[in-house]
């Protein structure tokens, strides 16, 4: 696997929003002013609760099929690598993590065999599209903890994407959850979601490594980042945190992330997230307490490391 410089590129924009100026122009910046080579697309889709069986890609939530196939293929000529992760969230705004059902079937309740029928319509639709326009790796899902103990069915999902995707598949398990998911051995890599506080990484990265050890699978970061609002750090993964603004407090939090997996030959890459597709000005970046780096001192840390990496 080549090392992965990568950033998560406009995720869960709503249909149309690949389709403006702003989109490129956003993506364009993202290019000169990152050093990345990898970008990860996540279409979305959506259920109505953690409960419902039923998800829809078809939607104005969702971006339609044409206008990611054009920008897959602008990236693409700007000489970078495309993942597509195609993701559903829950309607009700309950984290996508929550999405449970009864281990046992039960008449007149909702089962995982009818959701994962749905899911493998959702996620073969996208597999179809990375095929055809040559993403060089897909990730099918992100952060489905709850379901990941259904191994039978996620094996079978990996299994029906690999007949229509030649490429690299893989899976984003959440922070924390490397060591829960047993089928890991069906994926061509291990990749999860890097939320972690200032002061973790080396613990965190130890037993990281166990599950690295174990499959003899390549490791990247599909995800990582963190506000810029005071507190963020301690608790990355926490997009409700509110405070005062500090630059520096993110700036740091990225620092610690490459310094501690610098030390670490096994680590592949990153995916940052996230850069939007119609941004705020740059005369804003100093007041702007969301993930976004774009105009931070973040920024600049991310081109750093994104530059000495090999």
């Amino acid at each position: 696997m080549d090392f992965i410089k990568g950033i998560t590129f406009a995720p869960f924009c709503p249909r149309g929003s690949f389709q403006t100026k702003e989109a490129y122009e956003s993506l364009d910046n993202l290019i000169a002013g990152t050093s990345a080579n990898f970008i990860t697309l996540v279409p979305n889709a959506l259920q109505e609760t953690p409960q419902s069986e039923d998800i829809s890609f078809t939607s104005n939530a969702t971006l339609s099929d044409k206008e990611l196939t054009e920008m897959i293929d602008y990236i693409h000529k700007a000489g970078l690598r495309v993942a597509l992760k195609p993701t559903v969230n829950c309607k009700n705004g309950t984290w996508r993590a929550h999405i449970n059902f009864f281990d046992k079937d039960v008449h007149c309740e909702p089962k995982w065999s009818n959701w994962f029928a749905s899911y493998t319509n959702f996620q073969l639709h996208f597999a179809k599209l990375a095929e055809k326009t040559g993403c060089e790796m897909f990730i099918a899902g992100c952060e489905m903890v709850m379901s990941e103990r259904r191994s039978t069915e996620w094996r079978k999902l990996i299994s029906d994407i690999r007949n229509v995707y030649s490429g690299p598949v893989t899976y984003n398990t959440d922070k924390y959850q490397e060591d829960n998911v047993n089928w890991w051995d069906c994926t061509d890599y291990i990749c999860s979601s890097g939320y972690y506080p200032t002061d973790d990484w080396d613990q965190e990265l130890d037993r990281i490594e166990q599950v690295v050890q174990k499959f003899q699978k390549p490791f990247f970061f599909a995800e990582c980042g963190c506000m810029s609002v005071e507190g963020a750090s301690k608790v990355p993964n926490d997009w409700t945190v509110r405070g005062e603004v500090s630059l520096k407090e993110q700036a740091d939090w990225y620092t610690a992330m490459f310094e501690a997996c610098k030390k670490r030959s096994w680590v592949g890459g990153f995916c940052i997230w996230d850069w939007a597709f119609k941004q705020y000005p740059l005369c804003k970046a100093s007041t702007h307490s969301g993930y976004d780096i774009y105009g931070k001192p973040a920024q600049e840390v991310v081109k750093k490391y994104y530059e000495t990496f090999s």
